[in-house]
């Protein structure tokens, strides 16, 4: 993993393990833990596009488009490098990736993440974004 700078290694093993979460919640298809990691007011725009503002339409979209989810195999989402804009804001660049028999898609996810009060760092602005094979 890329970084800005090591002088916020605890911040990036946050980071991490926000990343992480995002993972283990889509491989559970699971949307209250993927819920309970996004700020009140965040914005998500899907894959396609569909652009979701503030957690009533992330909620409304997420508990109906994630347990009907239709991969079968696994997601996985590896952290490739974060910015600091500022001490409690940064940009997190993400490779996610759905491995399924016979099959492989990948997306390039941007994640903005806020450093809340109580140390938490939530999703805040989100582009999922697919990569189209060459």
């Amino acid at each position: 993993m890329n970084t800005e700078s090591t002088s916020h290694a605890a911040d990036i093993e946050a980071i991490s393990r926000l990343v992480a979460t995002v993972e283990h919640s889509q491989q559970n298809k699971d949307p209250e833990e993927f819920l309970g990691l996004f700020h009140p007011d965040a914005i998500w725009t899907t894959a396609h596009g569909k652009v979701l503002i503030g957690l009533d339409a992330i909620s409304e979209f997420t508990r109906k488009v994630l347990p009907a989810a239709s991969w079968d195999g696994k997601v996985t989402y590896e952290v490739v490098h974060v910015f600091f804009i500022r001490p409690d804001v940064a940009a997190v660049k993400v490779r996610q990736r759905y491995l399924s028999p016979g099959e492989e898609s990948e997306g390039a996810p941007l994640y903005v993440v806020s450093k809340q009060a109580d140390g938490r760092w939530l999703l805040t602005a989100c582009q999922n974004t697919g990569v189209v094979a060459d």
